[in-house]
């Protein structure tokens, strides 16, 4: 029996053949012209009712049936979805039947009054067949959809709220197999309320929910926004780790999860709902303005941040997409999450180096781009410790050498990803990005104020280009970054690793990140190194503990946290990157710009240089050393370089 309805739930499921529906409407409504023609049989005296009447009866009412049916195309619509003017809509249709086969009658065999009387109960009649039988369809299915839930694992859930995205909720999942929503969630007193039919709950404390759910067989929280998790980061989420409940979202429409977007779905609540934000308000018709029609290029564009940055402009409408990168399977996949899309999109894979000035030279040369997203670079702070010379060559000589081709090929715009890292930097890796924005800067600087001219390619005769740069924090999610490795963590059962617990971050999503970066490169005048608003730092070890109970597992029963001591580089607290005394405000509350100190183009190119060279041949002592007599405030921690911040050094 239970096969059985699953098979009828399914079947129901599929939209009917529209032929199938048409053969069924032309049935009923001739069926009720058959009707009408027995009973003017029935009470006519013998022999009164002649052939020509009976002929052009049938004939009228199949001809009728044909045309209006054609006219309204009732037979297209999913019955399941029928609403009220659908219903309306037979009442039209049974009604030009009538009016079409009482013309034809009349032409046929003459006006008569009974005649008159027969198509008014004719109409009448089609019109009950027609929404009877659709009635009966929508019970039939609603009927076997709800026992074919008894059958099936189905899971009874709560929508959280009664907003107007709540409401929408029912509509998307009505038909799910693995999701049955019960009633709405409101805390507060109980109010008796229904909406769409369907419950609202209401509780007043955690004890009086707990009895809800377990007379209901709640097994999952559905919330339908992400701000919506953010309010009950303290609430209802922890309640339903407590609870083995699943806490599901719905995701936006263009969410992407491993390359897939998360159109018409639902997921679990991560952590990065938690530690999400109001979302920022972009002007997006400004933005796309300033990238419609133009050719971009994006190095690292098969990175966290390069590869959102891609995803973004790939629906601005840019004439071509360029990606630069030399990780050959990311690359792989950028390009096939791409092509499925934004199968209209013109872009072009382009595997290179930044280190390699003639392969970077040949992209310019081949595609000329007219705005450049540099997001490349070597980002690990512990491995770059250990590996200082490559993080120069990388960043900070990878860097020139992109700004220098955005010079000679004269791109209208560089913007180039920086760090928080940079501010004060205690790393290798911070330090190398604050390299990269002295010389860009500078570089900008010194083509504005017409102290440096350019060697331009052959055919350009004046340079343009603007620089801009952008600082933000840690983005949630990104490869290698403490959220993955904390998920692997747990999935193995742990322990789960915690430099200190003392330790605090600012956390910022990729898309919420990319969408300040376009907005800060529509924005500038050129020259500026634009900061980020963070929001709230978090703490590792707080981070930690909600990802192991977002698992539905409890710290030290389940998991233990270990603490391994801060690693080579690492400080305690990152810097506040967007207070008044360091920055100046722009039109955006959640971008100001960085008061930093200006350096000379030539004393920046001749570092740079020489780092090159040190770096190169391996000289790390030396090559620190200029690292820090270039930018005074870098200080190392925790870090085997901490013996060149002293006098003697």
């Amino acid at each position: 029996m239970g096969k059985l309805i699953k098979k009828l739930s399914r079947y129901f499921s599929e939209y009917l053949d529209s032929r199938i529906i048409f053969a069924l409407d032309f049935a009923l409504s001739f069926f009720a012209s058959v009707v009408v023609l027995l009973l003017m049989w029935a009470i006519t005296p013998a022999g009164r009712l002649s052939s020509t009447l009976v002929i052009s009866w049938i004939v009228s009412s199949a001809v009728a049936t044909t045309v209006v049916m054609l006219i309204f195309k009732n037979y297209r619509a999913i019955i399941r979805h029928s609403s009220l003017r659908d219903l309306v809509s037979f009442v039209w249709e049974s009604m030009l039947k009538a009016a079409i086969m009482l013309l034809i009658v009349v032409i046929c065999t003459g006006f008569k009054w009974n005649l008159l009387v027969a198509i008014i109960v004719d109409f009448l009649m089609t019109m009950f067949l027609f929404v009877s039988v659709r009635l009966l369809m929508i019970i039939t299915y609603d009927h076997v959809k709800r026992r074919a839930k008894e059958f099936e694992n189905v899971k009874p859930v709560l929508v959280y709220g009664t907003s107007d995205k709540s409401v929408a909720a029912i509509t998307r999942f009505q038909h799910s197999y693995h999701y049955h929503i019960v009633g709405f969630l409101t805390k507060g007193k109980n109010s008796n309320l229904k909406v769409n039919e369907l419950p609202v709950y209401s509780y007043m404390d955690f004890t009086e929910l707990k009895q809800l759910v377990d007379n209901l067989g709640i097994r999952c929280i559905l919330f339908p926004t992400e701000n919506d998790v953010h309010e009950e980061s303290e609430g209802l989420v922890p309640f339903c780790n407590r609870n083995n409940l699943k806490a599901l979202i719905i995701p936006s429409i263009d969410e992407v999860v491993e390359g897939k977007r998360m159109k018409n779905k639902i997921r679990e609540v991560k952590i990065e709902d938690l530690l999400g934000r109001q979302e920022i308000k972009i002007e997006m018709e400004a933005i796309v303005a300033n990238f419609k029609d133009k050719t971009v290029m994006v190095t690292g564009a098969a990175g966290s941040i390069g590869s959102e940055l891609c995803r973004q402009l790939a629906g601005f409408g840019v004439k071509k997409l360029v990606l630069f990168d030399n990780a050959e399977t990311p690359m792989h996949n950028i390009r096939l999450e791409l092509e499925e899309r934004f199968p209209d999109l013109n872009f072009v894979p382009v595997i290179g180096d930044v280190r390699q000035i003639p392969r970077l030279d040949y992209a310019f040369r081949r595609w000329r781009p007219q705005v450049v997203f540099h997001a490349a670079a070597y980002k690990h702070v512990p491995l770059m410790e250990e590996n200082p010379c490559e993080a120069v060559l990388v960043n900070v000589f990878g860097s020139r050498n992109v700004a220098d081709k955005c010079i000679e090929y004269c791109a209208e715009k560089m913007v180039m990803i920086s760090t928080d890292k940079a501010v004060n930097p205690t790393n290798i890796m911070g330090c190398t990005k604050r390299l990269a924005e002295i010389y860009v800067q500078s570089l900008g600087l010194a083509i504005a104020n017409g102290s440096y001219k350019p060697v331009l390619k052959e055919g350009i005769t004046e340079c343009r280009t603007k620089f801009v740069t952008t600082r933000f924090g840690n983005v949630l999610g990104s490869n290698g970054s403490v959220i993955p490795r904390f998920r692997h963590q747990i999935e193995c059962g742990g322990p789960v690793t915690v430099t200190d617990p003392r330790i605090t971050r600012f956390f910022m999503t990729i898309p919420e990140a990319c969408r300040l970066v376009m907005e800060a490169a529509t924005m500038s005048t050129g020259n500026q190194i634009f900061v980020f608003d963070m929001g709230e730092s978090v703490k590792i070890d707080t981070l930690a503990r909600r990802m192991i109970e977002l698992a539905g597992l409890e710290v030290g029963r389940d998991i233990d946290i270990e603490y391994t001591g801060l690693r080579p580089g690492e400080k305690l607290y990152e810097e506040v990157l967007s207070n008044k005394e360091n920055t100046e405000p722009t039109t955006h509350d959640r971008i100001r710009i960085a008061k930093v100190r200006e350096y000379d183009y030539d004393h920046a190119l001749e570092v740079v240089k020489e780092l090159e060279n040190l770096s190169r041949s391996v000289e790390i002592p030396e090559m620190v050393k200029l690292m820090k007599k270039t930018v005074p405030e870098f200080k190392s921690k925790n870090s085997q370089f901490e013996i060149y911040d002293k006098p003697e050094a």
